[in-house]
């Protein structure tokens, strides 16, 4: 079905902080990158609002316009941006071969993987609607913004303990919502929350809806799952902290992943087990998952591709 196959130096996989700082260290290397943007272009910030933490903007950017910046960046140097999704890859052989819109196939000699993760929700609709106006699944991200506030924030594992307890140190009130009668997380992280007096443990508790002005979240209604009681609680802000899922499906069987599908990396590196073939970003970083971190991995990316490709070039081993 495809009418050609192309070839490129270096294809890139993702649109967002770490794809963009993959391409434009890229092609300041002259390695001429393709990036293909998957369905989001910019990534999990085009559904941010307000970012106040990323080095270099003093006076706040929203996440669309910062994305833009990256774009224009990477064009400037010469990154050939195309919209459209990679639907399976190759990397049994060099070149590693993949297939965009199921239709175009590409040869490359590099392939630097930024397709990100997505952060999981409940699938509540009015969730959805205030997702960026008090919804927000990172509390590092978005905390700051309630500061003296009161909050609420769903989730019973490690992560969810930890943004709590991160909160606390903002808000004024954090409700911690737990579905069953005890946490997922560990030991130490439990105690830290049971002993931090601003957060209120809410146990056997759904959420049944987000509320709000039409605007902004005004609080949020939830039911005791074992006697059907509801309640309202006022809140300014709403927190999902259940999980993220990376965005790894089609590289199933072809790149080593943990339990829950990151791709693993040689430490200190972005090299796969597969050579050639690179990865950054939070589709490898279950930990910070922070704008800064994606981009200083994209350019980790970027750097150990031109390595390996330099070190081919003249015979020499390239790995790690």
């Amino acid at each position: 079905m495809s009418e050609e196959i192309e070839h490129v130096e270096c294809l890139i996989i993702g649109s967002g902080p770490a794809g963009y700082t993959a391409a434009i260290y890229a092609a300041r290397a002259d390695l001429k990158p393709v990036m293909y943007t998957g369905m989001e272009p910019g990534g999990q910030l085009t559904q941010t609002t307000e970012v106040d933490n990323f080095p270099g903007y003093p006076g706040g950017i929203t996440g669309p316009e910062m994305m833009e910046d990256f774009r224009k960046q990477a064009e400037r140097f010469g990154t050939d941006v195309r919209f459209g999704f990679v639907s399976s890859v190759d990397f049994s052989s060099l070149p590693h071969k993949v297939v965009v819109d199921e239709i175009k196939t590409i040869t490359a000699d590099t392939v630097i993987i930024s397709t990100g993760a997505t952060a999981k929700y409940l699938g509540l609709p009015s969730e959805q609607k205030y997702s960026g106006f008090g919804v927000s699944a990172c509390a590092v991200c978005d905390g700051f913004f309630f500061k003296g506030q009161d909050v609420a924030i769903v989730g019973a594992g490690d992560t969810a303990a930890e943004e709590a307890t991160y909160l606390a140190k903002l808000c004024k009130k954090v409700y911690m919502l737990v579905r069953r009668d005890e946490f997922r997380a560990s030991k130490a992280m439990v105690h830290r929350v049971l002993n931090t007096p601003n957060i209120e443990v809410i146990y056997n508790t759904e959420t049944k809806e987000v509320l709000g002005d039409g605007k902004t979240v005004t609080g949020v209604r939830v039911v005791n799952n074992e006697t059907g009681v509801e309640q309202d609680l006022d809140v300014q802000g709403f927190f999902v902290a259940i999980g993220h899922k990376p965005n790894t499906d089609i590289f199933k069987g072809q790149l080593d992943m943990d339990e829950t599908g990151y791709l693993k990396t040689v430490p200190g590196s972005t090299i796969t087990n597969v050579e050639g073939v690179f990865a950054s970003g939070d589709v490898q970083d279950s930990y910070y998952r922070q704008a800064i971190t994606a981009a200083g991995s994209g350019c980790m990316a970027a750097l150990d591709a031109e390595r390996y490709l330099a070190a081919k070039e003249h015979g020499v081993s390239a790995t790690a």
